[in-house]
């Protein structure tokens, strides 16, 4: 087998487990099933109720934004779904923000649980502040970090500390984005401890 064939094999793994770890966490999936997770318990695990409050949050922190960002792919605005050219993220995170607005509004007037509504406060406070550090100061922090221990940190403080070994999958993302050059260490560290930090602190504040 020649030698340059060994040597790249090994990366080409990696980088298609990467691609898959990327892929099955990406930040609107993470947040779909945080919705339901939250949503759950919110609610006592009310089928109906679980169900609407968690399609709120999941419609308007992700499947509109996701829709936007797809289409604008598929138009050449963006390099992939995933944004990693920094100069698109500016637009893509006003619609974040916007959208996710409009669910918390949808919320408050619909009398969700406060649970849901703190969530979505978290997220937009996560959203303010990595759109300051993409666009203020030109570094582009992790999104898919900064949302899966965002969320790690809420599930732990509406179900317990048992949700913290969930990092470890935070972790698992992080590596993923690196192998894939599309972050820095620097960047998914950053974006895992604003996460964490900010969404945990606002939920536990709020709640």
């Amino acid at each position: 087998m020649p030698a340059s064939h060994t040597a790249t094999t090994p990366r080409s793994g990696r980088v298609r487990l990467a691609a898959v770890i990327t892929e099955a966490l990406a930040p609107w999936v993470v947040i779909v099933l945080l919705s339901l997770a939250m949503a759950g318990k919110a609610t006592g695990f009310h089928p109906g109720w679980t169900v609407l409050w968690a399609l709120v949050v999941a419609t308007f922190s992700a499947g509109i934004p996701m829709t936007f960002i797809t289409r604008g792919a598929k138009a050449g605005r963006y390099d992939t779904h995933h944004v990693n050219n920094r100069e698109g993220r500016t637009v893509v995170l006003l619609v974040c923000f916007g959208s996710t607005a409009v669910g918390m509004a949808i919320l408050l007037l619909g009398a969700a649980p406060w649970a849901m509504v703190v969530m979505t406060v978290a997220m937009l406070g996560v959203l303010v502040v990595t759109g300051v550090i993409t666009v203020a100061a030109r570094w582009k922090i992790s999104m898919h970090t900064a949302v899966s221990a965002g969320g790690v940190a809420m599930l732990a403080l509406l179900y317990g500390p048992w949700a913290l070994p969930l990092l470890l999958l935070v972790a698992v993302v992080g590596w993923s984005r690196v192998v894939l050059r599309d972050h820095t260490a620097a960047q998914v560290a950053a974006g895992a401890a604003v996460g964490f930090v900010l969404s945990g602190g606002l939920f536990l504040w709020l709640l």
